[in-house]
């Protein structure tokens, strides 16, 4: 049942029966039971035979319940965060990691301590640190931003973008934005970015219609969660 909680989580839109019990391995009358007892517990699991499921947001599972290979993910996903040029998103990461050993079991907890999973130390550019934090706020809060650009001739220019999304790579991270001035989405090198302003005005599209019109001019598949 954890399982089928942890599916039906990574699912954004209703999942059908005959997909979760191919999934888990199980039956679909086996499937049903176990959705019947989730719900009796206090999971809101929308749906029906024929219908798909969907679980509401607001069920919690106590973070105990963490698989040995999940918690080597999360310690190395949080020490690459931690290596990278961002000491405010390195410091939320080591806040992340010590909330989550501080409700672990005391075996599992001993796990995260001495995992041996490591991360080597980014050589990208450095980054304008400040520069970093206002991006992530633009696009939290979904407002315009103002930049000054330097390309790779040396040419600076003007620009008021649209922020929707921040690629984390070793060498280089990179702003996706729709920009005004080229009608278009475009990639600009976060190192490259000179000066940046947070405009009052907010971005015309939203976030996640920015996004995934972003992925069908690239020719990536639509995702459904993480």
């Amino acid at each position: 049942m954890l399982a089928l909680i942890q599916t039906l989580r990574r699912h954004r839109h209703p999942v059908t029966g005959d997909a979760l019990a191919s999934g888990l391995g199980i039956s679909l009358r086996t499937l049903y039971r176990d959705i019947a007892t989730l719900q009796s517990q206090g999971a809101q699991i929308d749906g029906a035979p024929g219908q798909g499921y969907m679980l509401r947001e607001g069920f919690v599972l106590p973070p105990l319940m963490f698989t040995l290979e999940e918690i080597e993910a999360l310690v190395l996903g949080s020490r690459w965060v931690n290596s990278r040029e961002d000491p405010s998103l390195a410091s939320a990461a080591r806040d992340a990691l010590a909330k989550i050993g501080a409700v672990l079991p005391p075996h599992l907890r001993h796990e995260l301590d001495t995992t041996t999973l490591m991360v080597g130390r980014s050589d990208a550019p450095g980054l304008d640190r400040d520069v970093m934090a206002l991006l992530r706020k633009a696009i939290r809060s979904e407002h315009k931003v103002q930049i000054q650009y330097r390309d790779l001739q040396d040419s600076v220019t003007d620009r008021i973008v649209w922020p929707f999304a921040l690629g984390f790579f070793d060498q280089v991270q990179v702003l996706v934005a729709w920009c005004e001035l080229r009608g278009t989405h475009r990639h600009f090198r976060a190192d490259r970015i000179e000066q940046a302003q947070v405009l009052e005005e907010r971005s015309p599209r939203r976030r996640t219609v920015l996004i995934r019109d972003w992925r069908q001019q690239q020719g990536l598949p639509a995702t459904d969660g993480i």
